[in-house]
C-alpha cells in the first residue's frame, strides 16, 4: 500500500511542472473548507473557490463547484480537490434541499475537479470518454501530488474515476433541460454543461475569470476554437472554473484574448530564436498583469507549452532548406 506523508512537501509539481511551495503555518486540524453556496439562479448554487494557486492555507479549494436543485434530485457539477471536500460538500448541499444527490459531472480531468468523487460514490459519475481515459492513466499520480500540495486537507483521500460517460445533447432532468457538450482544447477531455431552464452555463476549466489560465494539457488553437463555440451559446450566468461568477460573456473573451497572447507571443519568439529564459523575461501587456496568480501562471505556461512552439519552428525551417 502507498505510504503517504501528507505534511511533507516535495519540490517538484507534477501536474504544474514547476515548483509550487504550499504556505507553511496551518494546524492539521484546521481543515473546515467554510463552503458556503451561493444561490445564483432559482434551483442553481455555486461554492466559490479562492482566486489562488493551491496551497495548504486553501486546501486546494480553488474551483467553482456547482448544484442544481431538480424536481427529480440534484446535479453536482465537480467534486473539489479531496475526500474531505467531497463529503462538506454532500453536507453543504444537504442544508440547502431534502432531495438527493442523482448524478454528478466531472469537467476534466484536473485533481481540484475530481478528487471528491468518494463523497459520491453511490450516484452516477459522469465525464467526457476522453477524461475518463486519462484518469485512468493518471488519477494516482495528481492524487500524490495533490498530497504534496496541501498535506492534511487530502487524507484518506483515494482518487474515484467517473464511470458514466456523458454523452452530448439535451436531457431532461427534473423539470430541467440539462445539455452536456463535450470539447477539447483546454484538456483534451473538456465538459461543458449548461442550464437551458436557467440559462446557466457551467464552463468546467475552458473559462477563466480575473485569473490567468493555467496550461498543462491545452492545446491553445484547440482552446480558442472551444471559446469561440461557448461564445454562440445562449445563456443569462456564467460559472468560470475559477473566478466570480458573470452575467455577461467578457470571461470568454479576455480567456481567448490572453491566449491569443501567448500564441502570437511564443510564435514570434520561437521565430526569433529566442530561448525560454529569454521568453520568461518578456514585457506582459498591461491588462493582464492585475490577473490572479500571475505572473506566475505564465511561467508556467513558457514551462508547459514553449518547447512546442520550438520544436515546431525548428521543423518547418528543416522543410524550407530541403526545398
Amino acid at each position: 500500500m502507498r505510504f503517504r506523508m501528507a505534511c511533507v512537501f516535495a519540490h517538484a509539481a507534477l501536474l504544474l511542472t514547476v515548483l509550487i511551495i504550499p504556505q507553511p503555518g496551518v494546524a492539521a486540524n484546521a481543515t473546515d473548507y467554510g463552503l458556503k453556496p451561493q444561490r445564483i439562479a432559482p434551483d442553481v448554487y455555486v461554492f466559490v473557490g479562492a482566486n489562488e494557486d493551491f496551497s495548504l492555507a486553501n486546501g486546494g479549494n480553488i474551483l467553482n463547484t456547482g448544484a442544481i436543485v431538480t424536481d427529480a434530485g440534484v446535479i453536482v457539477i465537480n467534486t473539489g480537490p479531496s475526500r474531505l471536500y467531497g463529503e462538506q460538500l454532500r453536507r453543504a448541499i444537504g442544508r440547502i434541499t431534502d432531495k438527493p444527490v442523482i448524478r454528478v459531472y466531472i469537467s476534466k480531468l484536473h485533481p481540484d475537479h475530481f478528487l471528491g468523487d468518494q463523497a459520491f460514490r453511490d450516484v452516477p459519475i459522469y465525464a467526457s470518454p476522453r477524461t475518463i481515459q486519462l484518469l485512468g492513466e493518471q488519477a494516482e499520480d495528481l492524487t500524490d501530488n495533490m498530497y504534496r500540495l496541501v498535506g492534511p486537507w487530502m487524507r484518506g483521500t483515494e482518487a474515484v474515476i467517473p464511470n458514466h460517460e456523458a454523452k452530448d445533447g439535451v436531457e431532461r432532468i427534473g423539470g430541467h433541460d440539462i445539455e452536456v457538450l463535450n470539447l477539447a482544447g483546454h484538456t483534451p477531455g473538456d465538459l461543458v454543461l449548461l442550464d437551458r431552464t436557467r440559462r446557466v452555463l457551467f464552463s468546467g476549466g475552458v473559462v477563466f475569470n480575473q485569473r490567468a489560465p493555467t496550461t498543462p494539457h491545452a492545446d491553445l488553437q484547440q482552446w480558442r476554437d472551444e471559446l469561440q463555440r461557448l461564445s454562440q451559446l445562449n445563456f443569462d450566468l456564467l460559472v468560470p472554473s475559477h473566478g466570480p461568477v458573470a452575467h455577461d460573456k467578457l470571461p470568454i473573451a479576455q480567456t481567448a484574448d490572453y491566449l491569443a497572447w501567448l500564441d502570437t507571443s511564443f510564435s514570434r519568439a520561437a521565430g526569433h530564436g529566442m530561448g525560454m529564459a529569454e521568453v520568461l523575461d518578456l514585457a506582459m501587456p498591461e491588462r493582464f498583469r492585475h490577473l490572479a496568480v500571475m505572473p506566475d501562471e505564465y511561467q508556467r505556461s513558457v514551462s508547459h507549452l514553449y518547447g512546442g512552439y520550438e520544436e515546431r519552428t525548428l521543423r518547418a525551417a528543416e522543410r524550407a532548406g530541403g526545398d
